[in-house]
């Protein structure tokens, strides 16, 4: 557990924590967590989560520039003036469905190649939480509701992964992550009510 380790946690846990107000500020915390996560996942061979840290460098970027349209009211309805929180949204069913299908393809596609060419330590779940944290965090950018419920199955999926690779800390700030997120969720649900957001 290196001090590194400790400060990347406290980051995710603010960066989380405001995403869940629909806050902007989520994203520049979010930021400096990525990029220390990118040097503590390098060096558990976690190389899946090392990569996701430099996609999620750009999603948090690409989710920065979307917010601050719809808080200008350029990327859809414009802030709620009440609490000055960023609106948000519902995919349609067949956006979801064929969400599912891709994550499901990318999933086994990328685990395949990183377990025959790579020397990575549990390719498989690693993999999964690479493909389902794109998603998600593609999903929040574009503010949609369900990006909260994938955010649920990546913090189940990421505390006994990371516990086994001996990154206590990690797992321990998943676990409070996975609260937050179905907080997140029951917030966003609330805040979007039947709103459907067409296009993810």
């Amino acid at each position: 557990m290196s001090p590194l380790e400790w400060v990347a946690a406290a980051l995710l846990l603010i960066n989380v924590w405001l995403a869940a107000q629909r806050s902007l500020w989520n994203y520049a915390f979010a930021l400096a967590a990525v990029s220390l996560y990118l040097i503590i996942f390098y060096e558990a061979r976690l190389y899946s989560d090392a990569a996701l840290q430099l996609i999620f460098i750009a999603l948090n970027l690409y989710g920065l520039w979307n917010w601050r349209q719809a808080a200008k009211g350029g990327a859809g309805p414009r802030v709620d003036a009440e609490n000055q929180a960023i609106p948000v949204g519902w995919m349609g069913g067949a956006a979801r469905a064929g969400w599912a299908a891709a994550m499901v393809g990318l999933w086994l596609a990328w685990s395949s190649a990183m377990a025959h060419f790579t020397d990575a330590a549990v390719p498989y779940i690693d993999g999964a939480v690479l493909v389902m944290s794109v998603a998600a965090q593609w999903l929040m950018a574009r503010r949609r509701v369900e990006s909260w419920w994938l955010w649920v199955a990546v913090d189940l999926v990421a505390v006994p992964l990371y516990a086994s690779r001996d990154l206590y800390v990690t797992g321990g700030v998943y676990l409070i992550l996975l609260i937050i997120a179905v907080r997140g969720a029951v917030q966003w649900r609330r805040a979007a009510g039947r709103t459907e957001l067409v296009t993810a």
